[in-house]
């Protein structure tokens, strides 16, 4: 399959557009799709520049509710007449917060009801051209990222702690499996628990944001040792496992992860490609 990313914090050179958001391209013989579409409209724009036509995708993958991700989705509309999209029934009517910085809403108010004909809500999993598995991450053994504490999610009350209810894991092929975790709230020990656990071939390649951020303005996320721990871990059980992240894994965190993984964990961009 070719794997492309159109939207993303950081891009190949000056010529591609960066945000903060991501989006990425992925086909094969028999389908194309895209995993979120950013913030914006940005994802379409570097895709014109790679050629790549959107209006022949078949299927649009939302992983969670967060305005980075989903923002580029009436930019999407316009291009593309046909693709389904696919996205976590917790997502409707809600309202997403963050409070770095400060409390500001980081939710997409979108109409749903507008495109009903071509959404796929799923709750817990489904399945698509027979080796395109959406779930949710399950499994939760594992620590939960630690900048999860300041995420929140409206109820008719006020606002909770997001508990993430609304992320969905994509995965793609049979033998050698490919994992797109979106931002990987779940934490992504817990995510490849939940995919190990699904029938199916080994994991190739997993790609997207870890949702590890380096501590500043006062605020402390995950120390060093517990980045390099989580390296050990995932070169112990997934020695074989290429990831490739960015988005929302800091500078910091991928040094630490990379001092332990070394040829496993490569760094994607806006303009990155590759074939698994």
């Amino acid at each position: 399959m070719r794997v492309v990313v159109l939207a993303d914090n950081r891009a190949v050179d000056a010529g591609f557009g960066a945000e903060h958001g991501l989006s990425i391209y992925l086909e094969t013989e028999s389908y194309k799709c895209l995993l979120d579409v950013g913030a914006s409209d940005l994802f379409a724009r570097n895709a014109k520049l790679m050629n790549i036509d959107l209006s022949d995708v078949d299927y649009l993958f939302i992983s969670h509710g967060h305005a980075d991700h989903i923002g580029g989705l009436p930019a999407f509309l316009e291009i593309n007449q046909k693709a389904k999209i696919v996205l976590s029934s917790q997502i409707f009517n809600r309202e997403f917060y963050s409070s770095r910085k400060s409390l500001r809403k980081i939710s997409f108010d979108f109409e749903f009801n507008t495109i009903k004909e071509r959404l796929i809500a799923v709750y817990e999993k489904a399945l698509f051209e027979e080796e395109i598995v959406v779930l949710k991450s399950e499994i939760r053994e594992h620590p939960l990222p630690k900048a999860n504490k300041t995420l929140f999610k409206s109820q008719e009350m006020g606002l909770i702690n997001d508990d993430f209810d609304h992320e969905l894991i994509i995965t793609v092929g049979k033998d050698n499996r490919f994992v797109f975790t979106g931002c990987g709230h779940s934490g992504l020990l817990n995510i490849m628990d939940s995919v190990t656990a699904e029938e199916g071939g080994q994991i190739a390649c997993v790609m997207g944001g870890f949702h590890l951020l380096d501590s500043q303005n006062n605020m402390e996320f995950e120390t060093e040792e517990e980045v390099i721990k989580l390296g050990q871990k995932l070169k112990s059980r997934f020695p074989t496992t290429r990831f490739i992240t960015g988005h929302c894994t800091g500078d910091h965190a991928f040094s630490h992860l990379k001092s332990i993984l070394v040829d496993q964990l490569a760094q994607f961009y806006a303009g990155y490609e590759l074939e698994v």
